[in-house]
């Protein structure tokens, strides 16, 4: 079993609160693309209800799914980082709700208010860690030989 991503809930309350003074509630379809690699990363989203794939693409195989993201889990990273481009993609899965961020205004935030950047910068890199695992693990599932001695 695959241990879980800070959620938003794992943000200080007061600078949880902080953050979500910028939500603004949106939906998408199933099937709807949130983003997709390379483009420019200029919002990011909490979700709500329902689930969303990311997805890598790999040259010759597709893009396979490399995780499903649900309730209170931030999709997407690249916002806070430059030079501001996806890393992945991201589609519904099902209908999902979810509360969506202007990237430019929160950074502005993080820059002005130091405790809240430092809180916001230290939960998002905590996601990009465990993604990172995430994401190695299930390329290895994917492409690794069998019996070639890898182990996750």
């Amino acid at each position: 079993m695959r241990s879980a991503a800070p959620k938003v809930g794992s943000l200080p309350a007061e600078h949880r609160e902080r953050l979500m003074a910028f939500a603004e509630d949106v939906f998408f379809e199933s099937g709807d693309r949130l983003f997709e690699e390379q483009q420019h990363a200029d919002r990011f989203w909490i979700v709500k209800t329902g689930a969303v794939n990311l997805d890598a693409k790999v040259p010759g195989r597709g893009a396979p799914v490399i995780e499903t993201l649900r309730h209170g889990e931030l999709v997407g990273l690249s916002w806070l980082f430059p030079p501001y481009l996806c890393q992945s993609g991201a589609e519904a899965m099902t209908p999902v709700r979810a509360h969506e961020f202007d990237a430019t205004a929160v950074r502005a935030m993080c820059h002005s208010d130091r405790e809240f950047g430092s809180a916001v910068f230290f939960w998002v890199g905590s996601i990009l860690a465990h993604r990172l695992q995430v994401t190695r693990v299930r390329l290895l599932d994917l492409y690794a030989p069998h019996g070639s001695g890898i182990m996750a």
